[in-house]
């Protein structure tokens, strides 16, 4: 089993940054993708980014070049650092640890085994 906890979410001006923190306990976590996963209202689950290993992520195209993923190992602890945030990243965020992809192309979705409880990140404009 894999506990985590994220914190750092808030409420903020549009064009400003937050970092959200996931500390991950039960098993390290560096043996296994770490991802943060975001809902907005009336919207489904939607993954913002997924940090496979200490080299290598993937994000979401609405985030690039604003989000950076990223974690230690030695504090079993995944960041994400969101800048310039806009209106459109309100949602709750959540941390998911043992990510899968599944399907190829325009199908290509992310399975998760373990999530946190949620932060949640409102951006006014």
């Amino acid at each position: 089993q894999v506990q985590l906890v994220e914190s750092g979410g808030g409420f903020v001006q549009a064009g400003t940054s937050l970092r959200l923190s996931c500390v991950a306990s039960g098993r390290t976590i560096s043996s296994y993708a770490m991802g943060w996963f975001r809902q907005a209202p009336g919207k489904e689950r939607e993954f913002a980014a997924i940090s496979w290993n200490s080299v290598t992520a993937t994000y979401v195209d609405s985030v690039k070049g604003r989000f950076t993923i990223s974690r230690d190992n030695a504090k079993n602890t995944v960041y994400l650092q969101m800048n310039n945030l806009k209106p459109e990243d309100t949602a709750v965020y959540y941390c998911g640890a043992v990510i899968r992809p599944v399907g190829v192309g325009q199908t290509r979705r992310y399975e998760c085994d373990y999530w946190g409880q949620g932060t949640q990140v409102t951006v006014s404009s």
